[in-house]
């Protein structure tokens, strides 16, 4: 039996070896959390709101409050996301018949404490993951690497692989979900992106500069009953050099921008080892290489606001010839508040071992080096591109900074369908057209009140973007007669003899709104036979 105490951390080292992913033991271990309900529904349902969700906050005393218990599911919470010694036999009446192979193959081992001698614990963090259709996964990372706490990962090796935090669940909610040949997941992780990849595309390639990542993947696609991938080590599009092109390349890159002077305390799975965001410039600007046509490649980003520059300008700078392009700011960040949310990151905040430098040197660093650089700045956002081979590519760089709903991944790819659609619809073709007004809209009317006419009438999106459009009372009238059955043209006239404006007037100055409410999705143009 362990004698620490319950809330105390227990040492979790970095482990040269992770477990052994064969075949067998993955199905047995599969099975022996599918009997202990050791799913994100069961987590949900043991833990409690507070303490499920304290847990994304690194925070477990909630958690092992509730885990006293001893049943198979409480043990297995205590192993293998607390990372709590527990008793052997405690353990095996957990496991059962994966006992003995998961104690062989590596998934569990001694719990080497003083006083823990008949005690196992965990060599990784598995957590538990709920599939988009529903399905029962696990995510298989370093041992105390959840992502989102305010504890940092501290002196782990500069090789340590992170969990799902929430950029990972970012970019598998904004990622296109049709079905592709051949899908590549980039900087694979501890493989939350590849995973979802198996769903639909026949092929899954997995890169990754860190070899312990590309294990942490295998990992997880194998414990998630999932296809294994085909898995390559090297930085960038190097290790697929050769191949033919993806359908769909999917990117949560290590875009932090780091100083050069802190070069010492890279952590593998945030520092690419470039200057500052030169990452994120070259997997875009190459991407098109790569892509296959038709193909799309969506990535998470970091950029620097310069002085002197437009941001908008300086991504556009980055997109590849015969791209379209999506280019979301979701955040703006000070240099202060990226400094400090990094260096907490890496848990420089916390006192420093002596010759270590201190947290205020680091700090200090960091802002040399963006005063060098001119940043006042970094943004943070989505980048989608889809290889249309337009000679004239459609481009939307924009910042929005709202809530949105999750997923995203029809939204992307109805935002590059109405592009392809306003491309070639010239104004006469346009006004021709049969539009419908999307589900969801709602309309929204401001002013004094008791005012015949509203000062401001605002389409909002209920769903998806959630995007709010100022519109006048032609645009309202418009939009809201919008059912599919009318040809632009026809509406607007009649719109022109209610309010007693010229037809051919109306005709001519409306176009441009009408392109603005099909980009954003307000409106949908109906199938046609052209």
């Amino acid at each position: 039996m362990s004698t620490h105490q319950e809330t105390q951390q227990p040492h979790t080292p970095h482990p040269q070896l992770l477990p052994s992913g064969c075949t067998a033991t993955t199905s047995r271990l599969r099975e022996a959390f599918l009997a202990a309900d050791f799913t994100a529904d069961g987590l949900l349902e043991l833990l409690g709101a507070p303490a499920y969700t304290a847990l994304a906050r690194s925070e477990t005393v909630p958690a092992l409050r509730v885990t006293r218990g001893g049943s198979p599911l409480e043990t297995l919470v205590r192993l293998f996301l607390l990372q709590r010694p527990v008793p052997r036999a405690q353990a095996h009446a957990a496991l059962s018949q994966a006992y003995d192979a998961a104690l062989a193959s590596g998934w569990l081992v001694p719990a080497a404490l003083p006083g823990d001698a008949d005690d196992v614990r965990a060599a990784v963090d598995v957590r538990p993951y709920g599939g988009p259709e529903g399905q029962d996964w696990w995510i298989v990372s370093d041992l105390g690497c959840a992502v989102g706490g305010t504890s940092g990962v501290g002196d782990r090796a500069a090789d340590v692989v992170l969990g799902v935090g929430g950029a990972s669940t970012t970019l598998a909610g904004i990622t296109v979900r049709t079905p592709v040949r051949r899908a590549l997941d980039l900087g694979a992780g501890s493989g939350i992106q590849a995973l979802h990849a198996t769903q639909h595309a026949s092929s899954v390639t997995a890169t990754d500069v860190n070899p312990r990542a590309l294990r942490c993947t295998v990992l997880t696609l194998a414990l998630s009953g999932a296809a294994p991938p085909d898995v390559r080590e090297g930085s960038l599009y190097a290790p697929v050099a050769h191949d033919e092109p993806f359908d769909l390349i999917v990117s949560n890159p290590p875009f932090v921008i780091t100083p050069r002077a802190d070069e010492a305390s890279r952590l593998v799975y945030r520092d690419a080892g470039l200057s500052g965001d030169d990452v994120c410039r070259t997997l875009v600007r190459n991407a098109a290489d790569h892509l296959a046509d038709g193909g799309y490649c969506q990535l998470l980003a970091n950029w620097q606001h310069v002085a002197g520059q437009d941001w908008r300008e300086r991504l556009r700078s980055w997109l590849p010839p015969g791209c379209d392009a999506w280019v979301v700011q979701r955040e703006v960040q000070d240099v202060t508040q990226y400094a400090e949310l990094w260096l907490r990151d890496a848990g420089d905040h916390r006192a420093q071992p002596d010759g270590a430098r201190s947290y205020a040197a680091r700090y200090d660093a960091w802002l040399d080096e963006f005063e060098r650089t001119g940043t006042q700045g970094v943004g943070f956002g989505w980048i989608a591109l889809r290889k249309s081979g337009a000679a004239d590519p459609a481009v939307t760089i924009e910042e929005w900074t709202h809530p949105v709903e999750q997923p995203l991944g029809d939204t992307v790819r109805a935002h590059f369908e109405r592009q392809d659609f306003l491309r070639a619809y010239d104004d006469a073709a346009l006004l021709g057209t049969r539009f419908r007004l999307a589900d969801g809209v709602l309309q929204e009317q401001i002013g004094p009140p008791g005012a015949e006419d509203p000062e401001h009438v605002v389409l909002r999106q209920s769903r998806g973007m959630r995007r709010a459009s100022q519109v006048d009372t032609v645009g309202a009238g418009f939009a809201g007669v919008c059912d599919g059955t009318l040809p632009a043209g026809r509406i607007l006239d009649a719109i022109a003899q209610l309010v007693g404006e010229d037809q051919t007037v109306l005709r001519d100055r409306t176009p441009q709104a009408i392109r603005l409410l099909v980009e954003q999705g307000f409106l949908l143009p109906e199938p046609t036979d052209r």
